[in-house]
C-alpha cells in the first residue's frame, strides 16, 4: 500500500475511533488520544501479515470513506514475529499510562481466550469516516467480504466495545458469544461469531 493511502486510512480510523469506549478508557484526554491513535492504527495496518486484507469504500474523487481490515483464513493468530513488531507501537501509544497499558494487556489476553479457533475471517477494524457514518459504508464493506467468506465456507469472528454494534452485526449473521469485562470499571467487550453458511 502506498504511503499516502496508508496515511489516509490511518487518519480516517483515528477519527472514527476517537470516541470509542475502549480508547477513551485507556486514553481519557482528548489531545493524548488524538496523538496516539494514529500510532496504534499504523501498527495494526502495517503488521497484518500475508493473510491480512485491507478494503476501502471510496467516493468519486477516490477519497476513502470507510475501511475494513481482515485477517483471512489462517491469518489468526498473527505469527509471533508480527506480534513482537507491534509491541513498540503499543508501548508508544500508552507509555504515559503504565497502569492502563497493563489494563490494555488484560483486554488483549481476554479477547484472545474468547477468540474461536475455527477456520475463519477475523474482522479487526471496520469503520466509516464520521461524516459518512450511517450512510451504508459499513454495509458495503461487510457485504463485500462476507460474500467471500461464504464462498469459502468458513466462519467469521469480531469484537466490539459498543453494545449498540451488537444489533448492527446481528443483521449480518453474527451472534454474541461472550461479554467480556477484563478490568473492573473498564468498558465491556462483546465477542461475536458468524457461523459458516
Amino acid at each position: 500500500m502506498a504511503a499516502e493511502e496508508l496515511a489516509a486510512i490511518i487518519a480516517l480510523s483515528s477519527r472514527a475511533f476517537f470516541d470509542d469506549p475502549f480508547f477513551t478508557y485507556l486514553l481519557p484526554e482528548d489531545a493524548l488520544r488524538r496523538s496516539r491513535l494514529p500510532i496504534f492504527f499504523r501498527s495494526v495496518f502495517t503488521h497484518m501479515g500475508a493473510r491480512g486484507r485491507i478494503v476501502t469504500v471510496r467516493d468519486e474523487t477516490d477519497t476513502a470513506l470507510g475501511v475494513a481490515a481482515w485477517l483471512t483464513t489462517g491469518g489468526y493468530p498473527l505469527p509471533v514475529s508480527l506480534q513482537l513488531r507491534q509491541i513498540p507501537s503499543a508501548t508508544r501509544t500508552f507509555y504515559r499510562r503504565p497502569r492502563l497499558l497493563l489494563a490494555g494487556n488484560r483486554y488483549v489476553a481476554a479477547l484472545a481466550r474468547a477468540h474461536r479457533k475455527d477456520p475463519q475471517w477475523y474482522l479487526m477494524v471496520l469503520c466509516a469516516d464520521p461524516p459518512h457514518q450511517r450512510s451504508g459504508v459499513g454495509t458495503m464493506l461487510l457485504e463485500h467480504a462476507l460474500a467471500q467468506v461464504d464462498a469459502e465456507g468458513v466462519g467469521s469472528h469480531l469484537e466490539t466495545p459498543r453494545e449498540d454494534n451488537v444489533a448492527y452485526y446481528r443483521r449480518f449473521g453474527y451472534e454474541l458469544t461472550e461479554t467480556l469485562t477484563p478490568v473492573e470499571g473498564g468498558p465491556a467487550y462483546y465477542s461475536m461469531w458468524r457461523a459458516p453458511v
